[in-house]
């Protein structure tokens, strides 16, 4: 088989790489390329390399499975979908009709970001997918997505609240900035790639790139890059603080705030108290740096920021990235050359949303009453960390039966020992996903979905639309999980709401685009690109950011909100003031003093943390999972590379190999995510570090739990232990 041009099918975070797929002789696909004339095809990420070993893994699903062992372990049998369907409708129809449709909950993970799912099942009036709406018309508001712990704050809650806009109505425009922050990720390690190869090419153009990080990034070894490490979690307080220098040299941009801005000098009074000296005993950054950085931003030939998610993880997390978001609209440093960007609304191919289904009522969803600016956003969505009390505690009544499609809720929220216990106990569980999940050792039904290579679809990207074409026939019986939700929807009575083919999901998704399917069939590289207007900056003085055409933000009030209205109307401080988070060693010393260290979790690449643990390759290369630590740190606790360690903090402990290394600073460790799962080796399964962390500190506005700033120890791990606890009645009165 010729080699032939699609997309990428190995993770859905991307909006849809661009690749050459190369088969073997049996029509399998052998390996990738780039297709730098399709969309972020220029470069591809190291995941590409193990496409074969993820697709046509020893461990994928290739069946539907029906339980046959006791609950906590993975024996089932094969069943065919015709029966695995009878019995979930079964099985939902009786929940319902004893406990009331609200009693059946669906979640949703990242495994379920493939395009046609999100726009389709994405609930209306959410501003971004988050959950599946599959639920509504069978009765149950409760619906729930992985954005409850991820990318919201950032991508949704923060710009909207302070600009009326989403993390991707905007960009940095890196290409002609002279200065740039890496603040709080690694774009070495993201996905698509293409960022960090823009930022190189920054660099060696002569751009000047500060790193934000507790860790020294690889965007910190670039040519004129300096690193600032920053005790975790005290990022806003940086922002408030450099903030703090603008207005007090009267360095900010005087118009803007007259003019465009809702509570200056109430936030000009707050920050009176971040000054150099204050802010640089809280970041650990010293005054003369501080000083200088706030100078920089605000003299700079256009300054942007990369940022991801690594502020949203402690007590005030949307508060710090809106505090970020601010600082940059004084500097003067907002939609100009340069700078943090709008993108042209009338650039935008407005793909079809009016067949979304609403809520059946938030006020029946069992999020009623909590987390109130994250449900207003998502379309009513309840936050997902209240599903644990709902089904052992009936708070405030019980789920009894659930679906988790797409996630692992053991390996990736906190404490998964109540998790686990929620699981267990309900009636009635089915897991949708590549492989076996954790969570499946609790499911009475598992089903098989397909990697997006094995379907057929469409990639989305802002100004354009690309067909996918189905690269590689499914893996056993495994199906989408768009087909598989389409058809559950048909079974239940109203498949009619969902497209139930490819042919219908592109004509909805086209409708009133101005393209047909034919258009987009026969597109070159099957790529539909809207009109391209020439950029303009500033474009809240020329009504271009605001749906009616007026000038100003699509805010409550008009303008840029550095006092948030929205916030103030839920009962939420309206300024971006810092917090610090329950345990740091600021607001806890007591605890800090027997858990001396600052813990941080998060992924670690190029595996995409539990989602592709049975990789072979990745496993001979990684066999046991890492924790980070300076070499000061280590030598203080006669530890070194490779030895064995535990890990405790207040909550419980987990065992991984040291890697000693100056490239984070001195006081913090970081473990990877991605543990505890039922693949890989035993050291990666025994290791969930999130028994390291619990639900019961998070932001008050997101609801995302802090997983960047906990206080823990790390030692030596003394011993194996050989057997289960024993009494020897041989040793007598020695023992």
């Amino acid at each position: 088989m010729d080699p032939k041009p699609g997309i990428c099918g190995i993770c859905f975070h991307s909006p849809g790489c661009g690749v050459i797929a190369h088969f073997d002789d049996n029509n399998k696909i052998e390996h990738l390329e780039p297709d730098p004339e399709a969309p972020l095809g220029s470069i591809l990420c190291p995941m590409a390399d193990s496409v074969k070993e993820i697709i046509y893994s020893e461990r994928r699903l290739t069946h539907p499975l029906k339980r046959v062992g006791p609950k906590g372990t993975h024996e089932f049998e094969k069943i065919s979908w015709d029966e695995a369907f009878e019995i979930i409708v079964d099985k939902l129809k009786e929940t319902k009709k004893t406990h009331g449709p609200e009693a059946v909950g669906f979640y949703a993970g990242t495994g379920t970001y493939e395009r046609s799912f999100k726009d389709v099942f994405q609930l209306k009036g959410s501003e971004i997918y988050l959950a599946s709406s599959v639920l509504f018309p069978f009765g149950s508001p409760n619906s729930f997505g992985v954005g409850a712990p991820c990318y919201t704050a950032l991508g949704v809650l923060a710009p909207k609240l302070t600009m009326g806009c989403l993390h991707i109505d905007m960009f940095s425009d890196v290409d002609n900035s002279d200065l740039i922050l890496v603040w709080g990720t690694d774009p070495s390690s993201s996905t698509p790639p293409e960022m960090f190869e823009r930022l190189k090419t920054a660099a060696e153009e002569g751009a000047e790139i500060i790193v934000i990080d507790p860790r020294r990034t690889k965007a910190a070894d670039l040519a004129g890059s300096t690193w600032l490490p920053i005790r975790p979690g005290s990022d806003g307080a940086l922002a408030l603080g450099l903030a703090h220098i603008l207005i007090r040299d009267n360095l900010y941009d005087e118009e803007f705030v007259e003019d465009w801005t809702l509570g200056f000098d109430e936030f000009a009074a707050y920050v009176k108290e971040f000054t150099p000296h204050h802010v640089a005993a809280v970041t650990g950054i010293d005054e003369e740096t501080i000083e200088t950085l706030a100078e920089s931003i605000a003299d700079a030939e256009g300054a942007s920021y990369i940022m991801y998610t690594g502020l949203e993880y402690t007590k005030s997390g949307v508060q710090n990235i809106r505090a970020v978001m601010v600082l940059w609209a004084l500097a003067g440093q907002l939609d100009v050359e340069g700078g943090r960007c709008f993108a042209r609304l009338e650039n935008r191919l407005h793909l079809n949303r009016k067949g979304q289904l609403e809520t059946p009522g938030y006020d029946k969803s069992i999020g009623s009453g909590k987390f109130p600016v994250y449900s207003h956003y998502c379309g009513g969505e309840p936050h997902a960390a209240l599903l644990p009390k709902s089904i052992l505690e009936g708070e405030p009544y019980k789920i009894r039966s659930m679906f988790v499609m797409g996630a692992s809720l053991l390996t990736s929220w906190p404490d998964p020992g109540v998790w686990k216990e929620a699981l267990e106990a309900l009636d009635f569980l089915v897991t949708i996903d590549l492989q076996l999940t954790r969570d499946a050792a609790y499911a009475d039904i598992v089903l098989p979905a397909t990697t997006a290579f094995e379907q057929e679809s469409y990639c989305y990207y802002g100004n354009a639309i690309r067909l996918r074409e189905k690269l590689t026939e499914p893996v056993g019986e495994a199906r989408p999980n768009y087909q598989i939700l389409a058809e559950l929807a048909e079974r239940l009575g109203y498949g009619h709401l969902y497209p139930q083919s490819q042919e219908e999901l592109l004509h909805y998704i086209l409708d009133g685009t101005g393209f047909t399917v034919e258009d987009l069939k026969q597109a070159d590289k099957h790529v539909l690109r809207n009109g391209k207007k020439k950029m303009a900056y500033r474009k809240w003085e020329k009504g271009l950011l605001r749906r009616d055409g007026k000038p100003g933000f699509e805010t409550p009030s008009g303008k840029f909100e550095i006092k948030s209205t929205v916030l103030e109307q839920h009962g939420y401080e309206g300024l971006p003031k810092y917090e610090e988070s329950v345990e740091t060693p600021v607001s806890n010393p007591k605890l800090h003093k027997r858990y001396p260290l600052i813990l941080g979790t998060g992924p670690f690449k190029p595996d995409m943390k539990s989602c592709l643990r049975a990789i072979p390759s990745f496993m001979e290369k990684y066999p046991y999972p890492v924790i980070e630590m300076n070499a000061a740190d280590a030598e203080k606790r006669r530890v070194t590379t490779g030895d064995t360690v535990i890990i405790k903090t207040a909550r419980g402990s987990v065992v991984m190999r040291a890697y000693v290394t100056d490239k984070i600073m001195e006081g913090f460790v970081y473990a990877p995510v991605g543990g505890g799962g039922p693949l890989g080796t035993e050291a990666w399964q025994n290791a969930n570090v999130n028994v390291l962390t619990d639900l019961n500190q998070y932001d008050e506005i997101s609801g995302f739990p802090v997983y960047k700033t906990l206080l823990c120890q790390v030692k030596h791990k003394k011993r194996e232990r050989r057997r289960p606890a024993a009494q020897d009645p041989s040793l007598g009165c020695v023992g």
